[in-house]
Order: C-alpha cells, then structure tokens, then sequence
C-alpha cells in the first residue's frame, strides 16, 4: 500500500520542471514590467521563449514519448490498438505539432513587431528547434553523447 507523498517528496522528485516553470514565470513578469525597446526588455522577450522550449523539454520528454529518438523515454510492452500504440510512439511529435500550429495561429494574429508578437515569434522558432531536435535524433547520432554510437567493425561502440 503506498502511503500519501508529503510536499517535501513532491517538490524532490519535481523540482526540476518547477524550478524551470518559476524562471519562465519570472521572465513574464520581468518582461512586462520592462521596456521592450531597452536591451534588457528586449532580453527578457527573448529568454521567455528559450525557457518555453526548456520547460517543454523537461515536461514532456518526462511524460511523452518518440518511437527511436535518443531524446526521448521509450514506451514499455505495446497497446492493443494499432492507432493507440502509433499515438503513444509518436505522442511527443504529435504534442509539439499540434501545440506548434497553435503558436502560429497566434502569432499571425499578431503584428509580428508588437510588444508580444515578438515573444510568440520566438517561442515559434524555439517549438521548431524543439520538434527538429527530437525527429533528428531519430536518425542522426553524436558522438559523446548518450545515445550509443553505431557498432564498429569490431563489435565496440565508440563510448566503450
């Protein structure tokens, strides 16, 4: 029987996507209360939509998946139904697909060049960098990272 989680394990085991969400939530705050024509409004404008790409990183790469990607959890066992077994495999793409229309439907309803325009601009171009990021390492590898480089002739990977 698991007994109920206190505040102090809760804030453990998630202080990483709060801590992330508090930045954003702060840059809000701090770009609003700035000139968006000074380098520091400008600044806050711009690290809004960087930090928007981190939280959905941390977030959704935590409870979303994408089928080959190094980036991404990868589901256990399968579902019984093809169409639900396809929209968990590809549940990470699909959010950021979705949700990235969403964005430029919002952003072509703004002036490109007002106050907020310009974050939504940017949080545009962070979802793609973001989608990018993910489909590329369905297939591209790095060396170093943790992903496991492709076998050498002898049997060994590169990270052995």
């Amino acid at each position: 029987m698991k007994r109920p989680r206190t505040l102090k394990q809760f804030l453990q085991k998630h202080s990483l996507s709060l801590g992330t969400l508090g930045v954003v939530l702060s840059l809000i705050v701090l770009y609003c209360l700035s000139n968006p024509e000074t380098h520091l409004g400008s600044f806050f404008g711009n690290a809004i939509a960087d930090w928007t790409g981190v939280v959905v990183t941390v977030v959704m790469t935590k409870y979303l998946y994408e089928k080959g990607s190094a980036e991404s959890k990868q589901p256990k066992g399968r579902l019984p139904s093809a169409i639900k077994e396809f929209l968990r495999e590809h549940s990470l793409t699909l959010f950021l697909l979705v949700t990235g229309i969403g964005w430029v439907i919002a952003f072509r309803a703004m002036r490109p060049n007002s106050r907020w325009g310009q974050v939504v601009g940017n949080i545009v171009s962070e979802w793609t960098q973001v989608l990018g990021l993910v489909l590329m390492t369905k297939r591209l590898l790095e060396v170093g990272s943790k992903e496991k480089a492709p076998p050498h002739k002898s049997g060994h990977t590169e990270q052995e």
